[in-house]
């Protein structure tokens, strides 16, 4: 979905509301009235596809793709957003499931809002408990960093205590000198989508804090090599990932609630708190899709599913990746003691062994199956006979 004529004007909307998320009443004004006009755009620009932008429809839609290529069932995976679409479609073409698997997962009494009386007033991130999430991880980074050297990791101060202290002071002073157009909300924004990939994400984030620091402006990480094939729809912007949020997964709509549970979710979180309570704003006008489901998820399938959780996902936490096997009818719960976002965007070759037997063979591991870790750990460097050399100068194994 884009709801802009130009990739001009998608930039001029940006512009018009704070980087990250709003520290007092100006910028909390701007960001709803930026909302607001999204919202009034793509009711103009394409009301039709607006009300038909759903999981449910997109579950429709991946059926229709099986048929097209002739498989009499579905073989899926799907990360983060997409273990909600496996979810759905397992529930609404039970029989049509041969294997799928769901990493880094949505609990989908989350999504849909299926809680106790005190959930309807939260944002979807807030049921998710992302917020706590993001601050477990955000103080596992700032330990493992700590832990090592400089060399591994720039934003080190030589132990754990002290690293989390320097972040602190770090924090406290962007909030009254921002360093260029890095303020603090902006950088806050930065720390929790940093933290998504160990490899090099987690490396680079602490050279930009150490920039930061030290009064520099952080130069920008080295640009990707393009794709072999090219993306058909490059575009990103944030009616993309708010269409599908805002339609299917209810939020308040009161603008006059934000400031109050930014204010909870810091007292509990720190600043993952108030990143993840912002992180929902596009759905203050955004309509709820007429076709959203919410429910039941256990209808039994023509096969069992897959279920895979990290322990430190700073944004699908580990208890969602649990909530969402014990949801399902019948589905298998695989943990990764390991850090980031998804076991696909950060590799472990015990978790591939057990997909792979899966997805061929329809194999489950063993119940209560843990992975030990990743194949790499957070600052450190892979060493060619395939140990792992550690910012503390030991040897961990590789994980099998």
């Amino acid at each position: 979905m884009n709801c802009f004529a130009s990739p001009e004007e998608a930039a001029e909307w940006n512009a018009s509301k704070p980087a990250g998320f709003p520290v007092d009443a100006k910028e909390r004004t701007a960001t709803f009235a930026a909302y607001k006009d999204l919202a009034r755009r793509c009711e103009q620009r394409d009301p039709e596809l607006m009300r038909h932008v759903s999981t449910s429809d997109s579950a429709r839609d991946l059926d229709r793709l099986r048929q097209e290529v002739g498989d009499s069932q579905v073989t899926y995976l799907g990360i983060s957003y997409g273990t909600i679409l496996a979810a759905t479609y397992a529930s609404l073409f039970p029989d049509k499931v041969r294997a799928m698997v769901l990493d880094g997962n949505w609990d989908p009494n989350a999504w849909t809002n299926h809680g106790s009386d005190d959930d309807a007033r939260l944002t979807s991130f807030h049921r998710l408990r992302s917020d706590r999430s993001g601050a477990v991880t955000l103080d596992k980074y700032l330990s493992l960093c700590g832990a090592a050297t400089t060399a591994h990791c720039a934003f080190s101060a030589g132990s754990p205590e002290a690293t989390r202290d320097k972040y602190q002071r770090l924090m406290q002073r962007l909030r009254k000198h921002p360093v260029g157009a890095w303020t603090y909300a902006a950088t806050v924004d930065t720390i929790m989508n940093g933290l998504y990939v160990v490899h090099p994400g987690w490396t680079d984030l602490a050279r930009r804090l150490q920039d930061l620091w030290l009064g520099h402006v952080p130069e920008p990480s080295p640009l990707p090599p393009p794709p072999a094939v090219p993306n058909p729809n490059p575009y990103l912007g944030d009616e993309q990932g708010t269409s599908v949020l805002c339609g299917d997964s209810p939020n308040p709509r009161d603008p006059g609630v934000y400031e109050s549970l930014e204010r909870v979710a810091a007292a509990r979180a720190g600043d993952a708190g108030r990143h993840w309570t912002w992180a929902t704003a596009g759905c203050t006008y955004w309509p709820l899709s007429p076709d959203h489901y919410r429910g039941p998820w256990n209808t039994p399938t023509a096969h069992p599913l897959l279920v895979i959780g990290n322990a430190y996902d700073p944004s699908t936490p580990e208890s969602a990746a649990r909530a969402m096997a014990r949801e399902l009818a019948d589905a298998r719960l695989l943990t990764l003691n390991g850090y980031a976002h998804t076991a696909l965007l950060n590799p472990s070759r015990c978790i591939q062994a057990h997909e792979s037997r899966y997805l061929i063979d329809g194999v489950l591991p063993p119940p209560g199956t843990t992975c030990r870790e990743q194949d790499t750990p957070p600052f450190a460097t892979p060493r060619p006979s395939g140990g792992i050399a550690t910012g503390g100068g030991g040897l961990v194994g590789s994980t099998s």
